[in-house]
């Protein structure tokens, strides 16, 4: 058997801890049958980027945590229980991948509720040995009716065993001047951060982030704060837009790009 913080290195054996949940010892560990039913998930990992380590969350009914609504009054919720693993290269080529138990087991009798994973520019990077790991790409999948681990402000309804995602991104360089001058590589896509799937059924997910590299949009913040200063975004083709959004305008990147590849 393996500690708890094995779960890195394995989704089998993440046993026997020790926490409180609603109020009183138990035992959360995860015991899933061998054998029993999997997700699988792939992900194609771009040239310049790597894969970024993966959230666990498993849920459970029977050992409850106490919340309090507004008025201080204790709630009874699903337990949770989680860890990060890493995505496994699968052969030599740009795919990685990891099997998660749907049911975890144990005295709790966990079962899988959602995972965080996606991709990011390592240090050092392709875009400047003084830019920096910022946000990468991105996505949750959800397998029950519970909230997430991170709550998004965009969500997709996906059916059937199979998810498959493939999305564009572009480099995107940003510069802060809060805590003295820093560049932050990070990755622009058409939800501008992390993109949810409610996907109760789904047990093969296959997430393609398409990078495209020779695309990239700078951002620059105001070096002091003003009233009516903004974040000022330079695109491919030069042009420069500062209306107070926080993220890259995607639209524009895919019409410069498409416009640029002529198609």
């Amino acid at each position: 058997m393996f500690s708890f913080a094995s779960c890195s290195r394995t989704t089998v054996a993440c046993l026997l801890i020790f926490g409180s949940v609603g109020g009183c010892a138990k035992d959360l560990s995860f015991s899933p049958t061998p054998g029993g039913e999997k997700v699988t998930i792939t992900v194609k990992v771009p040239k310049d980027l790597i894969t970024d380590s993966m959230h666990v969350m498993y849920r459970s009914s029977i050992c409850k945590r106490i919340a309090h609504d507004s008025n201080g009054r204790p709630e009874p919720l699903d337990g949770y229980n989680g860890y990060e693993m890493e995505l496994k290269r699968a052969g030599n080529d740009d795919t990685f991948t990891a099997q998660l138990f749907v049911d975890g087991g144990g005295p709790c009798e966990w079962h899988l509720s959602n995972v965080r994973f996606g991709v990011s520019y390592p240090v050092p990077n392709v875009l400047g040995e003084d830019v920096i790991e910022g946000a990468g790409g991105n996505i949750i999948v959800v397998f029950d009716h519970n909230n997430p681990q991170l709550q998004t402000g965009y969500s997709w309804t996906a059916e059937g065993p199979d998810l498959n995602v493939v999305k564009d991104y572009y480099p995107w360089i940003h510069e802060s001047y809060i805590r003295g001058h820093q560049k932050w590589a990070m990755l622009a896509d058409e939800e501008g951060g992390t993109f949810t799937y409610e996907a109760r059924q789904a047990r093969n997910i296959y997430f393609e982030p398409v990078l495209h590299r020779d695309y990239v949009v700078r951002s620059a913040e105001p070096k002091k704060h003003k009233r009516g200063d903004y974040i000022t975004f330079v695109y491919p083709d030069g042009t420069k837009q500062f209306d107070g959004r926080a993220v890259p305008d995607f639209e524009k990147m895919q019409k410069v790009r498409l416009g640029g590849d002529g198609k």
